[in-house]
């Protein structure tokens, strides 16, 4: 029986360069056992609330899923022996979210507002 989860990972940040390659094997492995893939969000590196393995900040990947329990427990082994991830959170949902997430919303508002001021906003007119 197939159920809904959501899972964060937080991976190495001079690892970023091997996240679409974790992604693909990942992603693998989900359809792989029968599951889908409803959601796939790269919220790239953020700011850790606290020290992991002495460093500050993460690469974060968050995946909504629908697999089996076998399938689900193949990805945590491999999450958990994956040097790369630092940590790896999985929550039951009740269905499946597709929309786009509140970091995500967040993390889009502030790139446009960067992309909005200008070059040398720090800069006075001479």
């Amino acid at each position: 029986m197939s159920r809904h989860y959501e899972i964060i990972l937080l991976i190495h940040p001079d690892q970023s360069e091997q996240v679409p390659a974790m992604l693909e094997r990942y992603k693998g492995l989900i359809t792989a056992g029968g599951g889908k893939v409803h959601r796939v969000e790269d919220w790239g590196r953020r700011q850790l609330a606290y020290l992991i393995n002495k460093l500050a900040k993460a690469h974060y990947l968050l995946l909504n899923i629908e697999v089996d329990q076998a399938t689900l427990s193949e990805l945590e082994l491999a999450c958990k022996f994956n040097d790369a991830v630092l940590r790896h959170l999985t929550v039951q949902r009740k269905k499946a979210d597709t929309g786009p997430s509140v970091v995500l919303k967040a993390v889009e508002r502030e790139e446009a507002r960067r992309a909005a001021q200008p070059e040398h906003a720090g800069e006075r007119d001479r």
